[in-house]
């Protein structure tokens, strides 16, 4: 990969450092909402952002979108809010830590399966029949996008495969902190064909291109963000 798009992360992650993004009021909560509505609209949810946050802070769903949605993103929060309890305490990652958190992903969409190999339950994260550090901010990133990718290329689920990866992609992060990357729910063709392009030429670096863009997007979007609503003299929202 290039290393110009690295310096401009490089630099855009500094500078949203020292405008202490992060610190403002609610931003974290905005943030995972935003996270988690990305998440499962590369499912195929319908949840806008605003949608997410009427659910989580109000209880109410949205007229004429189906419940599983709802269901979903209520069930991700969960995952996530685990992840970052475990993040504190650096758990390995694990093939147990893996099943802990896809079973709270999967909680209330997951089911029962009965088939050749025998029987699993999908609600309780069982497979269909650790810490590691880096250095710099690239080696950490991708360390991060690296697993994301691994996992998912793996699917070791019956379900939940693509948001149990973004989830351990954040874990990572969250590990190591840094600025959570997401995936924009509005680039959804391009990830697919990042996963696929590498999956299928047995190289990563397709996926690590795609994901590079993605947190320089994220990075850029933030900082345009944060500073629009302090001209406007606006606390942060979405």
């Amino acid at each position: 990969m290039e290393k110009g798009i690295w310096q401009e992360i490089e630099q855009l992650y500094q500078l949203f450092q020292k405008l202490g993004i992060s610190e403002a009021v609610d931003y974290e909560k905005y943030h995972l909402y935003s996270l988690i509505t990305n998440s499962t609209a590369i499912e195929g949810s319908t949840l806008t952002e605003i949608d997410t946050q009427l659910l989580f802070d109000e209880g109410v769903t949205a007229k004429g979108k189906p419940l599983v949605y709802h269901l979903m993103n209520e069930d991700l929060k969960k995952a996530y809010e685990l992840a970052k309890e475990e993040a504190r305490h650096n758990t390995p990652i694990t093939a147990a830590i893996l099943q802990k958190l896809n079973a709270v992903l999967m909680h209330t969409t997951g089911s029962a399966y009965n088939v050749m190999g025998g029987s699993f339950d999908s609600s309780k994260g069982e497979y269909r029949l650790c810490g590691v550090t880096a250095g710099t901010l690239r080696e950490q990133y991708e360390l991060s996008f690296n697993a994301h990718l691994n996992l998912v290329t793996i699917h070791p689920w019956v379900d939940g495969n693509g948001r149990t990866a973004r989830l351990l992609m954040n874990y990572i992060q969250y590990c190591n902190n840094l600025f959570p990357a997401k995936v924009f729910k509005e680039d959804r063709g391009d990830y697919i064909l990042s996963l696929q392009q590498s999956q299928d030429a047995e190289t990563n670096q397709p996926f690590l291109e795609f994901m590079a863009t993605q947190l320089k997007k994220s990075l850029s979007q933030e900082i345009e963000t944060f500073n629009t609503s302090r001209k406007k003299g606006f606390s942060f929202m979405f």
